[in-house]
């Protein structure tokens, strides 16, 4: 009686992707040339923008007897800079009012702002171009030619060194770029979508907060970075507003480190190093709405 022979079961090769998957392994694409030089041309535009900041941290940790020394590392970082510009001067104080000031302009150029520019974009009332032009004409002013009028004011109402002046003033000089770019933003929206909430049971104020407001976002997120970088960065009306050393915001503070004959140059830069914390931090957070915000509207 013939055997019947019984085949050896053959061994299936495994994926060399985990788990034993069947997929299979894509090949790895060389680097075109291309790519490599963009890449390096971007490493090196990168380091040119941050030699600056690094230079500056450097400075800020190195003592006052290597200042004027031609190495580019000290000998011993001091880390106590950071400890004695801000016991030693007003410098919390002066972080407190660029804080609120910052926080106060962006607050009131949001509630002026949104109105204004949802009217503008859903009312064509007789006018409305020319109040656009004249709000974009508005930001051809600098606050410079405005500061002999606004200080009498301020005096004569006796509000010099007040916070409420900083943030009156830097709203007011901020808010023509939210009313514009809101009302852009704003037009872009089909009113059909309001006319179906309001169909709903919606009122025109809940149309515009749980409808228009939320997908114009990227509009008020960019108005919003604008006005409280451009807050945060005044100079010109902090330092004539603001007399006292106490109610002064940040970047006139830090000018105080410049003297008529000398420069503290480790605390200057270790107060600028603390003056960029805040904004760096920031942008880490809101970076992706930045961006959003700004290339909005572009693909159609």
């Amino acid at each position: 009686m013939a055997q019947q022979t019984i085949p050896a079961p053959v061994d299936t090769p495994k994926s060399a992707s985990t788990g034993g998957s069947n997929r299979a392994v894509r090949p790895r694409r060389a680097l075109r040339p291309r790519t490599v030089v963009v890449a390096a041309v971007a490493w090196l535009i990168a380091a040119v923008f941050l030699l600056p900041y690094l230079q500056m941290v450097i400075t800020a940790l190195r003592p006052a007897s290597e200042l004027r020394d031609a190495t580019y590392l000290p000998d011993q970082f001091a880390w106590s800079n950071f400890v004695d510009v801000w016991r030693e001067s007003n410098l919390g104080s002066n972080l407190r009012v660029t804080l609120l000031v910052a926080g106060g302009s962006t607050l009131l150029v949001l509630l002026v702002a949104i109105p204004a520019a949802y009217y503008t974009a859903r009312v064509k009332y007789r006018g409305r171009k020319v109040f656009l032009l004249l709000v974009l004409v508005t930001q051809m002013f600098q606050p410079t030619s405005l500061l002999v009028g606004l200080y009498r004011e301020f005096y004569q109402l006796g509000m010099l060194n007040s916070v409420w002046t900083l943030v009156l003033c830097n709203a007011a000089f901020n808010l023509a770029f939210a009313i514009w770019i809101l009302t852009a933003y704003f037009s872009a929206i089909p009113v059909q979508l309001e006319e179906a909430a309001m169909i709903d049971g919606l009122g025109r104020g809940g149309a515009l907060l749980r409808v228009t407001l939320p997908l114009a976002m990227p509009g008020v997120v960019t108005a919003v970075i604008f006005t409280f970088i451009a807050a945060w960065n005044e100079f010109v009306m902090g330092l004539t507003l603001s007399t006292v050393p106490e109610s002064q915001p940040l970047t006139v503070g830090i000018n105080s480190f410049i003297g008529n004959y000398t420069v503290q140059w480790n605390y200057l830069f270790a107060a600028s190093v603390i003056a960029i914390v805040p904004v760096v931090v920031l942008f880490a957070f809101i970076e992706r709405h930045v961006v959003s915000g700004l290339t909005a509207g572009s693909v159609k």
